[in-house]
């Protein structure tokens, strides 16, 4: 399983001393950054710069479960949900211990940088996502992984 760390830095509290909210979707979007190059195998830079295309976030939903603090070191750790022709569902989960922090669930489309419209997943792209959500199913089954 993928994992993401991320200390919270006093740049990401507001005056309560807690994350201030919009700081977590920097920390998202670091997270699925992260994810492409290390599991499904393709850096934002070759996405972006070398195939001209880009995987938007075209929804976004997040679950505050519980405040996170100044020098708490979080771990974001993402999921496939569904893999689509265009498109993808993940569920990231930020946790401290056994603490869930926030519950974050996500839509991203792949599309091309040219008229900005949606484009078929690359196969080895689509075929790691999907290998990855049959991976959280068999987990959610109490198979082995």
């Amino acid at each position: 399983m993928f994992r993401r760390q991320e200390l919270v830095r006093f740049q990401h509290c507001d005056p309560a001393g807690i994350v201030f909210y919009p700081q977590y979707v920097e920390m998202l979007n670091a997270t699925v950054e992260d994810w492409f190059a290390e599991v499904v195998g393709t850096s934002f830079a070759e996405i972006h710069s070398k195939r001209r295309t880009a995987i938007p976030v075209v929804s976004l939903s997040i679950d505050f479960l519980q405040v996170s603090r100044l020098g708490e070191i979080l771990d974001f750790t993402p999921a496939v949900d569904r893999v689509g022709k265009t498109s993808a569902n993940l569920l990231i989960k930020a946790t401290l211990d056994d603490d869930v922090r926030l519950e974050a669930r996500l839509t991203l489309v792949h599309i091309s940088l040219d008229d900005y419209r949606p484009r078929v997943w690359p196969d080895e792209m689509r075929s790691a996502m999907a290998d990855l959500r049959h991976l959280r199913c068999e987990e959610q089954q109490g198979k082995p992984a």
